[in-house]
């Protein structure tokens, strides 16, 4: 089972800039499409991001123009370039696969890195 460590959190002003990465433990198909994900108090987690094995990407309209999403397949890490953040982005940001099948299933979620954006 593939182990996923989010890092790269902490806390930041408003119009800062945060890089997360997001490392498993071992190989990650290129053909899986890899996504951030972020639950913030009293909300369901939400899909924000996520890239293809390609490189595709596919991002919510909220942090469109601002996150970046990219991953580097001979790491086996993904990563989420953060900028411009808003104290609405603060939440535990987690990596996992995307599915939209119900033959596809996620690897366990680690255990997040928090992003707190506050002056």
């Amino acid at each position: 089972q593939v182990q996923l460590v989010e890092s790269g959190g902490g806390l930041v002003q408003p119009g800062g800039s945060l890089r997360l990465s997001c490392a498993a433990s071992r190989s990650i198909s290129s053909t899986y499409i890899m996504g951030w994900y972020r639950q913030s108090p009293g909300k369901q987690r939400e899909l924000v991001e996520r890239i293809s094995g390609s490189g595709s990407t596919n991002y919510a309209d909220s942090v469109k123009g601002r996150f970046t999403i990219s991953r580097d397949n001979a790491k086996n890490t993904v990563y989420l370039q953060m900028t411009n953040l808003k104290p609405e982005d603060t939440a535990i940001y987690h990596c996992n696969k995307v599915c939209f099948t119900v033959e596809c299933s996620r690897f366990s979620w680690g255990q997040g890195t928090q992003v707190t954006v506050s002056s």
